[in-house]
């Protein structure tokens, strides 16, 4: 390919970062103003992703995750969680001009419309409400609209896809637990759940769900990753499975950095209150400190969104980078702002401009839609 068409490509993808919704379904950033107290109205050269960031990059409706490690028990899970979503809201009130919560489809089209970010709240594992349907739906009360059944280990009532089986997938609780999702309109996230638990939630569910931060099996072999088994069920749901980017999942070289950030979190020590904040503190200021060197490049992303495509069709494949909860994103999507990499390298394999549109944003955008019922 000839320099000029080279650049004319870069070009056109930086047009497009600007014209789609950009939809990505899972960024981890809100650790980083609850423990190290960033200002995300200002560009930083660490982590991944802030405001500036986001609007270069093309991502204009991230899910802000809140992520509790499985360490935290019980009402700790649930402590940590509203610590998580009172950073959110003093980040909501400090940059009105910037950011706005969106808690629907229509909010989300509304907000981008108006040049600002669409924050959609998410929780980051079945713990996070212990065991209390009535947690839940206080967690719907304040704007989450999105929750991961499971993170790294079973709860009680959901196995995990990196947990040696202890439920056979989701138990009767767990069942209503993705009944009532279905109900106040919360999107179901079977990405770290086990494979049955996944089917078992497919089963049961009336609404798409989405696989928020997850890739394809048949080109890295992690268990969080979808088998084209599970990407086939997954289409024929309706739903949408959110590319992640982290190490290991597009890259199998990259594993072993994988299985170290899981065995982190599934062997720290018993802890409540302070002791237990200042103990995930240091593990996220770790995360923030050191960026791994990977093997897995923008073409590795690029291959899973292909392979995604081919096995669950364009309108059920989008993007979950997992950025800011990882360490070692892809050599050449450093950080969100190199999102036009990746829609380069998409572009240059013959993608046409409205079926990018769908994986950068509109097909997540539709599952939304389908279960907020706005």
């Amino acid at each position: 390919m000839n320099e000029k068409r080279v650049e004319d490509i870069s070009a056109r993808a930086r047009e497009l970062a600007t014209e789609v919704i950009g939809i990505d379904s899972h960024i981890d950033t809100i650790q980083r103003v609850l423990v190290m107290g960033e200002d995300l109205s200002k560009r930083w050269d660490v982590g991944h992703v802030d405001i500036p960031r986001l609007q270069e990059g093309g991502i204009h409706a991230p899910f802000f995750a809140f992520w509790a490690p499985v360490y935290f028990p019980g009402a700790e899970a649930v402590r940590r969680t509203l610590d998580l979503r009172d950073a959110m809201q003093s980040v909501l009130e400090a940059h009105k001009d910037q950011i706005e919560l969106a808690t629907t489809a229509a909010d989300i089209e509304r907000i981008v419309k108006a040049k600002k970010i669409a924050a959609f709240l998410t929780i980051e594992g079945g713990h996070q409400i212990d065991d209390d349907l009535r947690v839940l739906r206080m967690y719907y009360q304040l704007g989450m609209r999105s929750m991961t059944l499971t993170h790294s280990r079973n709860n009680n009532w959901a196995d995990a896809s990196t947990d040696a089986p202890a439920h056979n997938g989701l138990t009767d609780f767990g069942k209503e637990v993705v009944r009532e999702m279905n109900r106040l309109g919360m999107l179901v996230d079977v990405s770290h759940v086990s494979d049955k638990t996944f089917y078992d939630a497919l089963e049961v569910t009336t609404k798409p769900v989405i696989v928020s931060h997850s890739s394809m099996r048949a080109l890295s072999n992690v268990p969080r990753n979808a088998s084209d088994e599970m990407a086939r069920a997954l289409a024929k749901n309706g739903g949408v499975i959110g590319i992640n980017f982290g190490e290991g999942f597009v890259n199998p070289k990259d594993q072993d950095a994988l299985r170290a950030a899981i065995h982190i979190e599934t062997n720290a020590p018993v802890l409540t209150g302070k002791a237990l904040d200042d103990y995930v503190a240091e593990d996220v200021r770790k995360l923030f400190g050191k960026r791994v060197k990977v093997a897995a490049t923008v073409e590795d992303v690029a291959d899973h969104i292909d392979h995604a495509v081919k096995i669950a069709g364009i309108d059920h494949v989008g993007i979950g980078s997992d950025f800011d909860g990882i360490s070692g994103p892809p050599n050449g999507l450093d950080d969100v702002s190199k999102m036009p990499a990746l829609i380069a390298v998409l572009l240059k394999r013959g993608y046409e401009e409205g079926d990018l549109k769908k994986i950068l944003g509109e097909n997540t955008l539709r599952v939304i839609r389908e279960v907020t019922g706005q």
